[in-house]
């Protein structure tokens, strides 16, 4: 089950701040809203909503600001933004807010239904970057967990102390052990057992030798 969405309406109308919470409250999402940058930035840093519907004019900072500095922070950059206004609505003054990295742009005044719409809209491209994220953040995890592995991993090479005798490796420890006891602990090598021709035709000569005498 996918979590709850949450948006960030800022405005400084209240009746916008009402009229947009009761939308999209009644559609299921979580809203928090904020009447300035100020509360913006605060509201971001304390709860990193999913999407913020943030008008253009407000009392302290502009909206392009809020959007730019939002867009330039590692923390922030994910959350997808949806400018809004009912004064900067020429087509220049969209394209600058898109330049500066939002994600959309509401031209007021607009329908409730419409409204709704472009928030559901931003949902899903909003939902299907973060899944991609996660994709890719995984897979890096994952090739970061291979690399440590294989950096674990001792390889035989340089001096290996070694009995002139029995043939056993002395480990790390100090401990000897046989051979094949030393590579499976340095290794993900198994072993399988049998003759190699040479050992073969000696192994039989001493069965028949043993014949012989018996």
């Amino acid at each position: 089950m996918s979590k709850q969405f949450k948006v960030l309406i800022v405005d400084d109308s209240p009746n916008i701040l009402l009229l947009y919470t009761s939308i999209l409250s009644r559609a299921g999402y979580e809203v928090l809203e904020a009447s300035t940058g100020k509360e913006c930035f605060d509201a971001v840093k304390t709860n990193h909503p999913d999407l913020v519907v943030l008008d253009v004019m407000l009392p302290d900072i502009t909206g392009l600001d809020v959007c730019r500095q939002m867009k330039n922070d590692k923390k922030s950059e994910d959350i997808f933004v949806i400018l809004a206004s009912g004064i900067q609505i020429a087509s220049e003054r969209q394209a600058e807010g898109l330049d500066i990295g939002a994600d959309g742009y509401i031209v007021r005044p607009i329908s409730n239904k419409e409204f709704l719409a472009r928030v559901q809209a931003g949902e899903r491209i909003k939902r299907a970057e973060d899944a991609l994220r996660e994709k890719e953040r995984e897979q890096e995890e994952l090739v970061s967990q291979l690399k440590e592995a294989l950096a674990e991993i001792k390889t035989l090479k340089g001096f290996i102390p070694i009995c002139a005798s029995c043939k056993k490796i002395r480990d790390d420890e100090g401990y000897w052990d046989q051979l094949e006891v030393y590579i499976s602990k340095h290794t993900d090598a198994k072993f399988t057992h049998g003759l190699c021709p040479e050992c073969f035709e000696k192994y039989r000569a001493e069965m028949k030798n043993l014949s012989k005498k018996g």
